[in-house]
């Protein structure tokens, strides 16, 4: 008899591996904005990633005796990979890009049964893990290329993750810079109004020169996964639009202490966290109405968080906050089935 494939028999079925390699592709965009403004630690992190994100998963299936092969052909690791390296800085040392990856892999994702099971979004919980272990080696980036004398070549990021040595005759303070989020919470804190902070040359249209390339490059990869049907319109438009108005509402009433929203928009992950984190479909709501409520609470967290919170980039606290409260919010959302009357009260 011929080999019969489950049901159902539709042609070109949504399939996990289909999925993950359509998000792959989507982050090419993303991944090639931050190269180019970030250097080449920022692939070599993706590489070291990749690998061990690959050899934990396979070693997990083995101690459990299950097939390793379909494991690894889904892609899960390596999207959850590729998230967490596009988060971090480029030049995190190596060790703590390899400890974050056997977090993320063995104890958010396997710990609880495997893809599927998982509450959390492991890329995103691993960078929690390591941002409040190593706050200051997770905070400290590197200038964009336009802002910077020295871009480091192939050989000294590498040298600077797998050493620690930097280029002879450079110092940290000639190669870093904060970040906006960062900057700009910081000078805010020292009481200078939004006028004098972006009077200086960090400074784009909106946010930070150079961050903003990044970020249009992530919402074209996402506009990209909408096409391609990979995701829905619910989580991202409505994470972003909560974002906008909370931040518009208090823009509205001191624009001197608090940034125009679109700064939120195009400064740290916003546009990365809302097509490709909150959106993915194991730890985040199902339902239609749910999505909506989902990605409006993560906007509104993300704005509180970087308000008046200790981190300024806080979408992987609030995707993380609101996978908890995921379930809860899928069983008040659920469609009534078709054929079921509303129920009358006696």
């Amino acid at each position: 008899m011929p080999n019969l494939v489950s049901s159902p028999h539709g042609p070109h079925p949504n399939r996990v591996d289909r999925i993950m390699r359509e998000v792959l592709i989507a982050l090419l965009p993303g991944l090639l904005a931050m190269i180019w403004l970030f250097g080449w630690g920022v692939l070599i992190n993706l590489l070291l990633a990749g690998a061990v994100a690959v050899a934990a998963e396979a070693s997990v299936m083995l101690l459990r005796r299950r097939p390793v092969g379909p494991a690894i052909g889904d892609y899960s690791a390596l999207v959850t990979a590729a998230l967490f390296a596009l988060s971090i800085p480029p030049t995190l040392p190596w060790w703590m890009t390899l400890l974050g990856m056997l977090f993320a892999i063995v104890l958010v994702k396997q710990l609880y049964g495997g893809l599927g099971y998982n509450p959390f979004n492991p890329a995103m919980a691993a960078y929690v893990f390591l941002l409040v272990s190593f706050p200051v080696a997770m905070t400290t980036w590197l200038a964009p290329s336009m802002l910077t004398a020295h871009s480091l070549t192939f050989m000294e990021s590498l040298r600077l993750i797998f050493m620690g040595s930097l280029p002879t005759g450079l110092e940290w303070d000639a190669l870093s810079a904060a970040t906006p989020l960062d900057a700009m919470r910081g000078q805010l804190d020292q009481g200078l109004t939004i006028a004098e902070i972006r009077a200086g040359p960090l400074w784009g249209d909106f946010g930070g020169r150079g961050w903003e390339w990044v970020a249009n490059a992530f919402l074209l990869g996402g506009v990209y996964l909408l096409w391609r049907r990979i995701i829905t319109w619910h989580i991202p438009v409505s994470m972003l639009l909560a974002l906008l108005i909370a931040a518009g509402i208090f823009w509205l009433i001191d624009p001197q202490t608090h940034p125009f929203p679109a700064f939120h928009l195009f400064s740290g992950a916003a546009i990365l966290g809302a097509f490709f984190i909150a959106t993915d479909p194991v730890s985040a709501c199902t339902t239609r109405r749910g999505q909506i409520i989902f990605g409006a609470a993560i906007g509104v967290l993300v704005f509180v968080i970087r308000t008046w919170g200790g981190y300024p980039d806080a979408v992987a606290f609030a995707v993380l906050l609101m996978n908890i409260a995921a379930p809860t919010i899928d069983h008040y959302t659920q469609p009534r089935v078709f054929g079921q009357g509303r129920r009358i009260k006696h």
